[in-house]
């Protein structure tokens, strides 16, 4: 059921270093739909992005892939929950196929969060999803 004050995404602001948007290699993470707060499609080396918006009452979960023969670190802040900041980890990126992986990280979060990404190189493609279900 949707919420009556729905979900309000305050601003979002993506952080790119290096020189890509989409090419025409594969997709690395699809477009997350009505639930998600953060899509960025494809960025090359390192990066993040900002945002703020959480619902403390649905689900969040955030999913970062990536392609190019090296790997990406990232680490994830909650504004108002550091306390719940998943750990910061190490996501290798093959050559031949985007990686992916998901990080649930609970209910009863709300305001800001952001990402920062650093990647072994760059040429590394990386993609993010931040979604809340419904």
């Amino acid at each position: 059921m949707k919420h009556a004050l729905g979900v309000a995404v305050a601003a979002v602001l993506v952080v790119g270093v290096g020189a890509g948007q989409a090419s025409a290699q594969e997709e690395l993470i699809g477009y997350p739909g009505p639930d998600g707060l953060i899509w960025v499609q494809e960025q090359t080396g390192d990066g993040g992005f900002v945002s703020g918006g959480l619902a403390s009452w649905l689900d969040t979960h955030t999913t970062f892939a990536c392609e190019g023969g090296g790997s990406i670190e990232v680490s994830f802040h909650l504004d108002n929950h550091p306390d719940r900041d998943p750990a910061p980890f190490t996501l290798d990126c093959p050559a031949g196929s985007p990686a992916r992986i998901t990080v649930p990280l609970g209910t009863g979060l709300s305001g800001g969060f952001g990402a920062a990404v650093a990647a072994s190189s760059p040429s590394i493609r990386w993609g993010a999803t931040v979604v809340q279900p419904e």
